[in-house]
């Protein structure tokens, strides 16, 4: 009887692995689609010149980098996939890199549009291309310094033989003592408050503006009010996947399919989810980058060269 039931459950997880990796897939292509479209439009009509939409194509790359890695480890998981564990290094770095570089994007993004708003006399001077791309480069050093610490830790924890074994790449093979999952939380939580603090204060600071501000300059400031707002509300998704491995270790060790089910929905809502308000933000809500997309698309779809204004 125990036998048959052991069938029953581990044939329902089968199904279920099999359902998720397809639906996964299928909102992979679509947010990779979305994405790619975004990024020829920004190089195309020359937004590469203003730091807010530098910024939103940091994220977009970062975004769609993630998505490609994170799909690549979980089709290996999939399919019983083993690799040796120097070209799980070569995957992890990346992924770990650019899971912190989108969050600390949004929050040089949210700093942005607080100089456009509270400081636009001294917003050409700060948010020029030069420091932009400094900022780029301040960016990725402040993201590596979480997975540097996690490799080090790693190397000098790890044995000889460790290292010449075929392994199921996953973040987990890094965290070898439970002291070391500590660390790991500790420096995203860190991350997270400092990042949490700047929003908020951005955000507290925008609204006085915005109550002193009068006619056009008022529409301006509640609309950049409503994009600190979004970046915001990424960032707590973001926060909250920091705590999802606790909870899918508590569900671990009461129910197995209750398990896939949880971290199924955690991927999405706050792996994905984010990673897709970005093309919303700006794809959609901002009027100059709106307008090169309908004006894009209807290139692409209608023959008629007329309708087509050339940047």
């Amino acid at each position: 009887m125990a036998d048959n039931m052991s069938l029953v459950v581990g044939k329902s997880l089968r199904q279920q692995l099999r359902h998720q990796v397809i639906v996964l897939h299928i909102l992979v292509m679509t947010f990779l689609c979305i994405n790619l479209l975004l990024i020829v439009i920004f190089f195309k009509k020359c937004f590469y010149t203003t730091t807010r939409y530098i910024l939103f194509a940091v994220t977009l790359l970062s975004d769609s980098l993630i998505i490609i890695l994170s799909d690549v480890l979980l089709l290996m998981t999939h399919f019983k996939f083993t690799i040796q564990i120097g070209l799980c290094i070569v995957l992890y770095f990346p992924l770990a890199l650019y899971t912190l570089v989108t969050p600390v994007t949004l929050t040089a993004m949210t700093l942005e549009r607080y100089v456009a708003i509270c400081m636009p006399l001294r917003h050409g001077e700060l948010c020029s291309t030069r420091n932009t791309n400094y900022c780029i480069l301040i960016i990725h050093g402040l993201s590596s310094i979480q997975c540097i610490v996690v490799l080090s830790i790693f190397f000098t924890s790890a044995s000889l033989s460790f290292y010449q074994q075929n392994i199921l790449c996953s973040v987990e093979i890094f965290i070898l003592y439970k002291w070391q999952s500590h660390v790991k939380s500790a420096i995203n939580q860190f991350y997270f408050l400092i990042m949490f603090i700047l929003i908020v204060s951005s955000y507290v600071k925008i609204i006085k503006v915005a109550k002193t501000a009068s006619g056009e300059n008022k529409k301006s400031t509640w609309k950049g009010l409503r994009t600190v707002i979004l970046h915001g509300f990424q960032l707590l998704l973001c926060l909250i996947q920091l705590w999802c491995p606790f909870i899918e270790d508590a569900v671990f060790q009461i129910n197995l399919l209750l398990y896939g089910q949880i971290r199924y929905f955690n991927y999405i809502t706050f792996y994905l989810a984010p990673r897709c308000l970005s093309p919303l933000i700006y794809g959609l809500r901002d009027e100059k980058f709106f307008l090169a997309l309908k004006d894009y698309v209807l290139c692409g779809f209608v023959k008629n060269g007329s309708i087509c204004v050339k940047s």
